[in-house]
């Protein structure tokens, strides 16, 4: 199975992240909306997820989705530029304009926390998924290789955000 509730519940809460300009903000700060937590990487396998992403945005974000991208080197030195190189490329490339995040990397909080949730260990490779509810409580997490048309991924989007 690629997804799984969370059991004990994980919740992210509390969790620092820095923005596009470096300024730390809790997960918290998106408290009421229903997050889709995704490390990206530009020169991946999967990179063409970025636009089922934004489509994800573009068709969930009026009901409260927000679709945050981590960048992420982690895996293969797929994501080498800087955040504004990352920025330009899935604007340009993809027509993503939904936020992207400071870089990070598996180590940070975020994905210590993250990774808790069943099934729990590490990421295993770029464009990981992780659903969090609308009071910051892990709901599920995909594997890459689940894209973002999904059945199963749109089927529990559209359950956290009717929750």
């Amino acid at each position: 199975m690629t997804a799984s509730a969370s059991s004990p519940s994980v919740n992210v809460t509390e969790v620092v992240v820095r923005d596009a300009s470096g300024a730390e903000r809790r997960l918290g700060d998106w408290a009421g909306k229903v997050l889709l937590i995704v490390n990206v990487a530009s020169r991946c396998g999967f990179t063409r997820q970025y636009a089922g992403l934004q489509a994800l945005q573009e068709s969930y974000g009026a009901q409260g989705l927000e679709v945050l991208g981590f960048p992420c080197n982690d895996f293969g030195a797929q994501e080498p530029g800087s955040l504004p190189e990352i920025q330009q490329f899935c604007s340009t490339t993809y027509g993503a304009s939904f936020e992207l995040l400071d870089k990070v990397t598996m180590a940070e909080a975020l994905y210590t926390t993250l990774t808790q949730t069943e099934p729990a260990g590490p990421v295993a490779w770029n464009f990981e998924k992780f659903l969090v509810g609308r009071d910051g409580t892990v709901l599920a997490r995909f594997k890459s290789g689940v894209e973002p048309e999904a059945a199963e991924l749109k089927a529990a989007i559209e359950a956290a955000l009717a929750g």
